[in-house]
């Protein structure tokens, strides 16, 4: 019923679509989410997770997850990021993913919805660390899309891989263009 509901506003109501598709049996990924341009990208990865029914998770400070609001943020796919232990955040989080048997996770390379000239690699030495692989998802305001791209398996080359993954932004266009990274 949920499923249903998510799918009328957002196709129906809102007027996107969903272009592509995350095979089921990828268990483990980092997605690579742009453009991250506005707040109104959270909903669409929302809206995402719950029309494809696919676990998608987030992580933040463990202080987050403290009462009240810890149950919601797990609940919403997030989990909390325990830096303690001289830990830096790509170990921490590559060791979520040796935890979990499931763990997707959403990073907007941006690292902020504010206009950068470069894009943030933690999300790539975090795939290459878990041995998972990217998935590039772009959030097209313009086409009113959100397009799900193929899995790159990152080869420890990073300029040779972020070649490849850039080309699924090519053209998209974030809630507010002017806030989103050229490439």
């Amino acid at each position: 019923m949920k499923k249903q509901f998510y799918k009328w506003i957002f196709f129906k109501l809102m007027g996107w679509k969903i272009v592509g598709t995350i095979d089921a049996d990828i268990k483990k990924c980092v997605m690579m989410v742009m453009p991250h341009t506005s707040a109104h990208d959270f909903y669409l990865g929302i809206f995402t997770r719950g029309i494809t029914g696919l676990e998608m998770n987030w992580v933040g400070k463990k202080e987050l997850f403290r009462f009240p609001f810890g149950f919601y943020f797990r609940y919403m796919g997030g989990e909390p990021l325990d830096r303690s232990g001289g830990l830096n955040k790509v170990d921490s989080i590559a060791a979520i993913f040796q935890r979990k048997e499931i763990f997707r996770l959403a990073v907007a390379p941006e690292g902020t919805r504010e206009k950068v000239t470069e894009l943030k690699t933690g999300f790539y030495y975090i795939a290459l660390k878990a041995n998972v692989p990217i998935i590039p998802v772009a959030f097209d305001f313009g086409k009113k899309e959100v397009n799900l791209g193929n899995p790159v398996f990152p080869s420890g080359n990073i300029e040779s891989d972020m070649t490849i993954l850039k080309k699924h932004f090519i053209g998209v266009e974030g809630k507010i263009p002017e806030k989103g990274y050229l490439f």
